[in-house]
């Protein structure tokens, strides 16, 4: 994911898209400790969506407070 198309969310989607990528970073990282992932470096893009999606989220919130 872009930072260009997170910046093109909403407030809520923004919210639930984090929430979603966790719930999928935890289930994927349960999975690898009982076996093999066909994908593992899906966990490491999971994590750098999450951490674009905060900086967004924060992003907006100091935007919020200097006005």
């Amino acid at each position: 994911m872009k930072a260009e198309e997170i910046r093109g969310l909403a407030a809520d989607e923004l919210s639930s898209r984090i929430r979603e990528l966790e719930e999928e970073r935890f289930r994927l990282r349960f999975r690898s400790g009982t076996e093999a992932l066909e994908a593992p470096l899906r966990l490491r893009s999971i994590r750098r969506d999450i951490a674009r999606l905060k900086t967004v989220q924060r992003e907006r919130e100091l935007a919020g407070r200097g006005r």
